[in-house]
């Protein structure tokens, strides 16, 4: 037997038969599992594509977004803050807010604003919390106060301090 890997009739043989079994395993076994997967894919591709396209629909601003210097000249506490609380429910009669004027330091611009929501469910403010830091990239919350009032169940006044780098 240990002739047998010594002999160079061995591997003329076997080198061949490996190289003809390749092409084989491709077309039996991978080939089906390519097109399976590429099925799949094209399936979640068609699914996604609904969900842009209700995305854009309700928030078409999102395309231009993406360029930064677009974002900064277009950011206003008032404007996002509105327009976030709008979408998930908080009326404008529920929300306050105190932003500051823009300071520089170092070599970049920020501004402060406080928000105040009034009678608010956790779940509104937990929704408008993700909405607006996935909405404004440069917008990090700070500090987060959470009081409940008294004689509710579920009604809590919010006061949320952001930064706003530009």
């Amino acid at each position: 037997m240990k002739d047998l890997y010594k002999s160079p009739v061995f591997y003329y043989v076997l080198t061949p038969a490996l190289v003809a079994l390749w092409p084989l395993i491709i077309a039996l076994v991978y080939m089906p599992n390519t097109r399976s997967i590429a099925a799949a894919e094209a399936q979640q591709h068609e699914e996604a594509k609904v969900y842009m396209e209700q995305i854009l629909e309700l928030d078409p601003g999102r395309l231009d977004a993406n360029s930064s210097k677009a974002e900064a000249k277009e950011f206003d506490y008032a404007t996002a803050v509105g327009q976030i609380a709008s979408s998930v429910g908080i009326s404008s009669t529920s929300f306050t807010i105190d932003s500051q004027q823009p300071r520089t330091i170092g070599d970049r611009k920020t501004r402060t604003a406080t928000i105040i929501l009034q009678r608010v469910d956790i779940t509104k403010f937990a929704k408008f919390l993700s909405s607006i830091q996935r909405r404004w990239a440069n917008l990090e919350c700070e500090s987060i106060d959470i009081d409940k009032q008294k004689g509710f169940a579920d009604v809590w006044k919010v006061t949320l301090k952001f930064k706003y780098y530009y």
